[in-house]
């Protein structure tokens, strides 16, 4: 049985905005509710509070860091030495510099973007019914068959004649042949076997091969590809079949989830003023210091 996910990809929705904003936290939605943000500390009176470390903490867990008392008083201790020196750059007057403002500037718009595309998600969830739907869709587009056969690989073609000319004789021989003779290293120690495969998958000349035989028949001439010659038995075939629903439906639901945040983001984008006057200039290329 193949699987169905090949056949639904689309350019993720991650490519408009970070990955993150497609995948909202999830530990979020497990996590006990907190009835009240407590301060955990202040910095010149300005507090860090316990959802701040929360959220950093989960972050960390995502990574694989465990989530413990060491480990959130180190995360209170950064978060206090990085509110500190931001409030030295304050009295500096860095926060008024341009390049600083335009990061700040960037940082916003990055979260603004962010929470917008977690709002959208958690007001428009993807249903049952949509999911079905979108199943069905791609079921009714999947035609053809898949193969189930063995091959041998040869460096020569006259080493694959050879192998013809002893299958003609004994076409019972085929699994030891293979096991002496073929390159192919992940199949020969099962006789050739390639167990069951859509031929989309193999390169043209072995797939036309594959799809011209007849059951219970071999290649009567040697089948060329850029991986050397081959000899191909065909032991079955069957029209393809999609995977069961409930099988493929996380992925599904994922898929059309994107394609709704797609939609959503490609209208406002349609209805936003963009004006674009000019990429900027690649900055020229320096050329490396000549050797001494």
């Amino acid at each position: 049985m193949i699987s169905i996910k090949p056949r639904i990809l689309l350019a993720s929705a991650a490519a408009l905005l970070a990955l993150s904003a497609c995948n909202p936290d999830k530990d979020t939605k497990t996590a006990a509710p907190v009835a009240k943000d407590v301060v955990v500390a202040t910095v010149n009176g300005t507090a860090i509070t316990t959802s701040r470390v929360d959220a950093i903490a989960r972050q960390a867990a995502g990574s694989g860091r465990p989530d413990t008392p060491e480990s959130r008083k180190e995360i209170i201790d950064q978060l206090a030495m990085q509110a500190a020196v931001a409030d030295e750059a304050v009295k500096k007057g860095l926060d008024k510099t341009p390049e600083v403002m335009e990061q700040i500037d960037g940082i916003r718009q990055s979260v603004l973007a962010n929470a917008y595309v977690r709002d959208f998600i958690k007001s428009n969830p993807v249903t049952d019914d949509m999911v079905k739907a979108e199943y069905e869709r791609i079921k009714a587009t999947i035609t053809g068959s898949e193969y189930k056969a063995r091959h041998i690989l040869v460096e020569k073609e006259a080493e694959a004649q050879d192998i013809i000319a002893k299958l003609k004789k004994n076409p019972a021989s085929f699994d030891k042949l293979a096991m002496e003779k073929s390159m192919d290293t992940g199949s020969k120690a099962r006789g050739g076997d390639l167990g069951w495969f859509d031929v989309s998958g193999m390169v043209p000349e072995f797939g036309a091969a594959v799809a011209a035989l007849e059951k219970g028949k071999f290649t009567q001439e040697p089948v060329k590809t850029r991986y050397g010659y081959h000899v191909i038995l065909l032991e079955d075939s069957k029209p393809i079949e999609a995977p069961a629903f409930e099988e493929v439906k996380p992925s599904l639901s994922q898929q059309v989830q994107q394609q709704n945040l797609k939609k959503q983001l490609d209208d406002v984008k349609a209805k936003a003023k963009i004006e674009i006057v000019g990429a900027p200039a690649a900055p020229p290329a320096t050329a490396a210091p000549a050797a001494k």
